[in-house]
């Protein structure tokens, strides 16, 4: 089970300094020592047997949980302790026993002791001194932050690469002290076998908002590990947990996908379903989905919004509960699933999926619309985009939707739309309709804008403007996620192939003068006649139409005459029978007096079919808009 505590531990510098000379050691022990180098050592040996065995060290009180999953797929920054606040002037001592995944082949799978200010994680004034991890790669990051020095960092085992063997000798059980005693701070950690400490002699600086409240905090963080919590000397916030039996108290669902495919079972749509388990004394497991009692509500056939509950009936040890806990999470039975990036219960990692490259010309706007949701878990798990090359060997930029980004031509560009309440943003992004705008401006820039349209209903702005270095002739992007997924859902018709001509429309997206505005979509026909595809309008603001042009090599409209078509097809029959979920490309070029749509298809046949209309006039550039609508046919919009 894992455990979403906190806890964290430090050590004495002489205690440190003690446990690494009795590893190395020498005459210090030798029966022939001087009597009192002799009781020296005596008093060495049983003050390091305080920390290792079953004597117990002065003041530790139990403190008994667990952090991490014990099936060590806890990953970086998933699972913490609970917080330890160790005042100015006293020590701090904790043990724990460190589990070790013995299929581990990284140094860093076990685990750091982040220090922190006297605030909780997410806080406006949350502000970290750094962490120092148990293992010790000078070359690596076994120590980060700006209150950091790793210059002061001693370890007894050292490792060159994060490949390197050893990371088993950093199991067992780990005693870890804090030690502010002397005016600066004094590190250690130390499982009788490796001890590593962190010497520093300087006062630390003070990173609360009050300078009167001198206090730190330390918890911990597993990597591919988990720990079992023995005893603390300082009561952390939120108490001790004992080891006595603890009956469950509540139950949070996570994981539990936004929509379920009609027909799968219950068993099968939610096996990577997980719960939070609240126990007595502030203890809370998660548990797999196989500890579960799952029902939906009313039932998982039918179509439309359903309640998943789900019942959880032990206790803490696994016994019997006096009286079972539910929990529950509301989803939907669909029956089509749309094209979509990451998996549904918002688990991929950064960049762990991707759409395909989509070009994007120069002087073009490609846009694209989609649905946003997230874990909600931090700003950054929503959808991200990438700039970059044909074959993504070069990154122009890659920006996320909470305004950052990075790369050779992000430092160039004008970041705006920082949010003015970022909570209220995140908890709008499940579930936002979002419209991203990339635009290739032909002169090695391009600009990134998106709005996001929150399940509040409430319209949210995000751009980067100019960004640099970028290839006008080779100018791709890609959308990835991170802790999210994005579902391109927007369609138009019913799924039947059955809405007759004009029975549904798109949005409209307006085309500024002297650009082009380009979107893609999926085509599916009914397949009875060439007409049963889609069809382009050019129109006003107020819905008044300059020209419709349709996939088929017609159209009509005050302006259509003017025009030129062009890519009328040399088999009409291959080509309706190639237009059944083809890829389809529309762009629309404003040129001020006239405009031109010009439509690429790639046909289920993998055959490109064009079909242009070039010179429609005339129209208004400052009032000129398009959409989509459909003639016994519908549109998904990717």
């Amino acid at each position: 089970m894992k455990l979403n505590k906190i806890a964290t531990a430090f050590c004495t510098a002489a205690l440190g300094m003690l446990m690494m000379t009795s590893c190395e050691g020498g005459d210090l022990f030798n029966i022939n020592s001087p009597d009192w180098l002799s009781a020296k050592a005596d008093s060495i040996a049983q003050e390091k047997s305080k920390n290792q065995g079953d004597d117990k060290i002065e003041g530790l009180e139990e403190d008994v949980y667990t952090v991490g999953a014990t099936d060590y797929s806890s990953g970086w920054w998933a699972q913490f302790s609970k917080y330890y606040q160790v005042p100015e002037g006293q020590t701090w001592i904790a043990q724990f026993n460190l589990n070790i995944n013995p299929a581990a082949s990284n140094t860093y799978k076990n685990f750091a002791m982040i220090i922190c200010n006297d605030e909780d994680r997410g806080a406006a004034n949350y502000k970290e001194y750094g962490a120092i991890r148990f293992d010790n790669q000078p070359s690596g990051n076994s120590e980060w932050g700006d209150y950091i020095d790793r210059n002061l960092v001693q370890s007894t085992l050292t490792f060159d690469t994060d490949t390197d063997n050893g990371v088993d000798k950093l199991g067992g059980k780990v005693t870890l002290t804090v030690d502010r005693s002397t005016g600066g701070l004094v590190v250690t950690m130390t499982n009788g076998t490796v001890t590593k400490t962190y010497t520093q002699t300087t006062p630390l600086v003070n990173l609360n908002a009050d300078p009167s409240n001198t206090n730190i905090r330390c918890f911990l963080v597993p990597e591919g590990s988990y720990i079992s919590f023995l005893g603390s000397t300082i009561e952390p916030i939120g108490g001790f947990t004992s080891r006595e039996d603890k009956q469950p108290l509540s139950l949070t669902l996570n994981g539990v996908p936004k929509k379920v495919l009609q027909g799968t079972e219950l068993a099968d749509a939610f096996a990577n379903v997980t719960a939070t388990i609240q126990f007595e004394q502030e203890v809370s497991a998660t548990v797999k989905a196989s500890e579960l009692t799952f029902q939906a509500v009313p039932d998982m056939h039918s179509l439309g919004k359903k309640t998943l509950v789900a019942a959880y009936s032990k206790t803490y040890k696994g016994e019997a509960a006096k009286t079972p806990v539910i929990g529950s999470a509301q989803f939907e039975v669909v029956d089509k699933m749309y094209t979509s990036i990451g998996a549904t219960d918002n688990s991929t990692p950064f960049w762990g999926a991707h759409s395909d490259n989509i070009k994007v010309n120069p002087g073009e706007t490609f846009v694209s619309t989609f649905t946003n949701y997230t874990s909600g878990q931090n700003n950054w798990n929503n959808f991200v985009i990438v700039l970059c090359s044909e074959d993504s060997g070069t990154e122009y930029a890659v920006v996320r939707a909470d305004n950052y980004g990075w790369g050779a031509g992000y430092d160039a560009c004008t970041p705006s739309g920082g949010q003015s309440d970022w909570g209220e943003w995140l908890a709008a992004m499940d579930g936002a309709k979002v419209t991203t705008y990339i635009t290739n401006n032909g002169n090695g820039t391009a600009d990134i804008k998106a709005v996001m349209v929150g399940n509040n209903n409430m319209t949210y702005y995000q751009e980067y403007i100019g960004i640099g270095a970028v290839d006008p002739n080779n100018c791709y992007f890609n959308f990835t996620v991170d802790g999210s997924h994005i579902e391109f859902d927007d369609a138009i018709g019913a799924d039947d192939n059955s809405t007759g001509f004009w029975g549904a429309h798109s949005e409209m997206i307006k085309v500024p003068v002297g650009n082009t505005y380009t979107t893609r979509f999926k085509n599916f026909t009914s397949g009875a006649s060439n007409w049963n595809n889609f069809c382009v309008v050019l129109t006003r603001a107020d819905n008044s139409e300059y020209a419709v042009v349709r996939a088929d090599n017609y159209g009509w409209g005050d302006s259509y005459g003017a025009c030129m078509p062009s890519g009328g097809q040399t088999d009409w029959g291959a080509w309706l029978a190639a237009m059944d979920e083809s890829m389809v490309t529309v762009s629309v070029t404003n040129h001020g007096s006239s405009a031109d749509v010009k439509c690429v298809m790639v046909g289920n046949n993998g055959v490109s079919y064009l079909q242009d209309y070039i010179g429609i006039s005339p129209i208004d550039g400052d009032d000129l808009f398009f959409r989509f609508t459909v003639d016994g046919c519908h549109l998904i919009f990717e």
